[in-house]
């Protein structure tokens, strides 16, 4: 086992492998990371999907069967991917006991939905149904459509990981979404001991972003500045949750036997070849949060890793003294959270447009 990464696990991080395949699933791979590298969940997207379909055989047969059925292509990537969900979930179920926020495995509603949400409610209802696993979660993204769509799930017992929050506003308005679904979900008598929810705070994008501005400044006070945005963003964010964590509102529902919403440090692999590979796991080590990492950044840091304790409690003054002198340099942080969640959306449709291709192509090679 990394000792390294077993000492971070230690540091109360979940780690997370943002990867998923049938090949993984198929050959022990998955099992083995949960062994040998302290994994205790998985993120998906379509753009993993597609790579997975792309790349490997082991999909052949199952495209073969649903095109002799006749079915469309949004059927049949519902039906790869969900049985792939539902595969990992069973992988990961030991580690996903009753006292364990653990052994999740995370499947995204349809990207298209980004802005409708009762279309949102009803692709995550079908994909809890159809993966039919207590340890799944359905991925709903922050957007001001998403936020009641995440209320709704959560009201009906649906777990829910929510996926694209760039600012602190908005992870407020979602662990709003969350405490009302719990509420709801009080009320109508469910067991709020089964619903668990991770909020997918976004990393390495926050300084792809304010990096290139403060290049565009180009004095010497912006360059001093970059690759310091994403980490102070997710602290503050952290500050924000301390402080849901904290109130009489929480709780009451802690009380009647609900889960917290962990932090998930989400898009984690460093783009910066100037940073280390490891920035966006050292900087974020925090206990009872989640790290989901690329394979690359876990072995990175499983090779060359450091950790000196807690390093985002009691960081929110210094954390905000980095957005005050970038806004004195003349960075617009909001705008940038705009552009960010704009360009958020418009990836996930089309990373859904490559899965789309990539399944009609393997539904084209069948049918020959």
């Amino acid at each position: 086992m990394s000792d390294r990464l077993k000492a971070l696990s230690d540091a109360g991080v979940s780690i997370w492998l943002d990867d998923l395949s049938r090949e993984r699933i198929e050959t022990g791979n998955l099992a083995s990371l949960v062994e040998e590298k302290s994994v205790v969940g998985v993120t998906t997207n379509p753009t993993i999907f597609a790579a997975a379909i792309a790349n490997g055989e082991r999909y052949d047969e199952q495209v073969a069967q649903l095109v002799d059925k006749g079915e469309a292509v949004d059927r049949v990537i519902f039906e790869l991917t969900t049985e792939d969900v539902r595969n990992a979930c069973d992988v990961l179920a030991p580690l996903a006991g009753e006292d364990s926020a653990d052994g999740r495995v995370s499947i995204e509603v349809e990207p298209t939905l980004a802005n409708d949400t009762e279309g949102t409610i009803a692709s995550a209802r079908a994909l809890w149904s159809a993966v039919d696993r207590s340890n799944v979660l359905i991925k709903i993204p922050a957007t001001k459509e998403g936020l009641p769509a995440i209320t709704a799930a959560i009201a009906e017992g649906i777990s829910v990981n929510v996926t694209l929050i760039f600012g602190k506003v908005r992870y407020q308005e979602v662990m709003d979404a969350y405490l009302s679904g719990l509420e709801a979900a009080r009320d109508a008598g469910l067991d709020l001991g089964r619903i668990q929810s991770v909020a997918s705070f976004f990393v390495s994008r926050v300084d792809t972003e304010v990096d290139a501005r403060l290049d565009e400044i180009g004095s010497d006070e912006a360059s001093a500045l970059k690759g310091k945005a994403a980490v102070a963003n997710a602290r503050i964010a952290y500050a924000a949750y301390e402080d849901v964590i904290a109130s009489d509102r929480w709780k009451v529902l802690a009380d009647a036997g609900a889960n917290p919403q962990r932090p998930l440090w989400a898009s984690t692999g460093v783009k910066n070849p100037d940073y280390s590979d490891t920035l966006y796991v050292t900087d974020l080590v925090v206990a009872d949060t989640v790290n989901t990492m690329p394979e690359k950044t876990m072995d990175a840091f499983a090779d060359h890793g450091e950790l000196d304790g807690d390093q985002v409690t009691g960081k929110v003054a210094e954390a905000q003294e980095v957005f005050d002198r970038l806004a004195a340099v003349g960075i617009d942080f909001e705008d940038v959270l705009v552009v960010l969640e704009t360009e958020g959306v418009d990836k996930f449709k089309k990373s859904w447009t490559e899965l789309t291709e990539t399944v009609q192509g393997q539904m084209e090679k069948a049918a020959k």
